[in-house]
């Protein structure tokens, strides 16, 4: 079996797609119609930058999405590799669920980008900037991660984001006490500590704000149905009802990402390879937490075409 994965944010770069623009007309007419459906000129931002408007998450989440489903395009379309013949299960880290849930289906590309330039923009605003950032620990296993964020609270906020993999956490709060956990890694038997650059506090509950946004926004545009399976953030678990897809979303915003327990999950459902599309972020927590595990990262054209001539 084979899961096909989609990842987050930080995988975006100046000089995403590119490549594939270049090269697919398939790449060129999903950043065409990203572009217009947000009326903005998103792919010259990916091609050419700056870094730092791409960054902004109201940007970087359409964009990745918008390269990842372009790399889709291009194996399908150029290579003839379809996703239903050659995937039983999808998967995505935070935005990216949003990536799978458009890869089988549930929802169009139009609707996909607004969405998560609505969500990106909600998040942003959710919090004052400042009051508000994440800290990865390295050697840190979610228990520990636990801990520490209990420890470090003090009455503010300090809770566990994402769970990555088996030695990478992350935690998400109010700065003081994201400042504080980074103080106190070593006593709890962390490796490392780090403050994160990022512009708010995601997966906390300091998102309510953009998880009541965006509770209203799928009210409009709930999921369709799904082709394949997908394994759900806050749940590690297949899902495929949209109703059930569209709370699961709501409470993703506030809730952690369950992204090593979801790789459990579906190796223990007798899924043996992954295919990341559009980045190589995720891949590495995979076999991160799982070695047996087999992982493919398709970014580029010869990525693809290495790929589309190993499953022939």
């Amino acid at each position: 079996m084979r899961a096909f994965i989609f990842p987050g944010q930080s995988s975006q770069k100046v000089g995403m797609g590119a490549e594939l623009a270049a090269s697919s007309i398939a790449a060129r007419d999903v950043f065409d119609e990203v572009d217009d459906t947000l009326r903005q000129h998103l792919s010259v931002l990916m091609r050419e930058g700056p870094e730092d408007r791409l960054t902004l998450t109201e940007n970087a989440q359409p964009a990745i999405m918008a390269n990842a489903i372009a790399t889709l395009r291009v194996l399908e379309h150029d290579f003839g590799v379809k996703l239903l013949e050659h995937a039983n299960c999808v998967a995505g880290h935070s935005l990216g669920e949003y990536t799978a849930l458009a890869s089988v289906g549930a929802f169009g590309l139009a609707d996909t980008a607004l969405l998560l330039k609505l969500r990106g923009w909600s998040m942003q605003a959710a919090v004052p900037l400042g009051e508000g950032t994440m800290a990865v620990l390295l050697g840190a296993d979610v228990e520990q991660a636990k801990a520490l964020a209990e420890a470090a609270a003090q009455g503010e906020v300090c809770e566990v984001a994402n769970d990555n993999d088996p030695s990478q956490v992350v935690i998400s709060g109010h700065t003081g006490a994201i400042e504080r956990a980074v103080a106190l890694t070593k006593e709890h038997g962390i490796k490392r500590g780090m403050i994160l650059n990022v512009s708010a506090p995601f997966h906390s509950s300091l998102m309510a704000p953009a998880a009541k946004r965006m509770a209203g926004a799928l009210e409009e545009t709930p999921p369709g149905a799904l082709m394949l399976p997908l394994y759900a953030n806050v749940t590690a678990a297949a899902v495929t009802d949209p109703a059930q897809i569209t709370a699961l979303l709501v409470e993703q915003i506030t809730g952690r990402v369950r992204w090593r327990e979801s790789v459990l999950a579906m190796r223990a459902d007798g899924v043996e390879s992954f295919v990341e599309l559009g980045g190589k972020v995720v891949g590495p927590m995979v076999s991160r937490t799982d070695r047996d595990a087999q992982m493919t990262s398709l970014v580029t054209m010869k990525d693809l075409e290495a790929f589309a001539k190993e499953i022939a």
